[in-house]
């Protein structure tokens, strides 16, 4: 048998783990934009 090569990581790359980074400023990001956005179609239509 040969020996594991040890230039290759433990682990594959996960590109879950890439979203899952940027999820706590994606989220806030994405309910200012609703709130605004509802808002504003609150306003137009008074």
């Amino acid at each position: 048998m040969s020996a594991p090569a040890h230039d290759e990581p433990e682990h594959p790359h996960d590109p879950v783990e890439d979203v899952t980074r940027s999820i706590p400023v994606v989220i806030p990001l994405a309910g200012a934009i609703l709130i605004f956005l509802l808002a504003f179609i609150a306003v137009k239509m008074a």
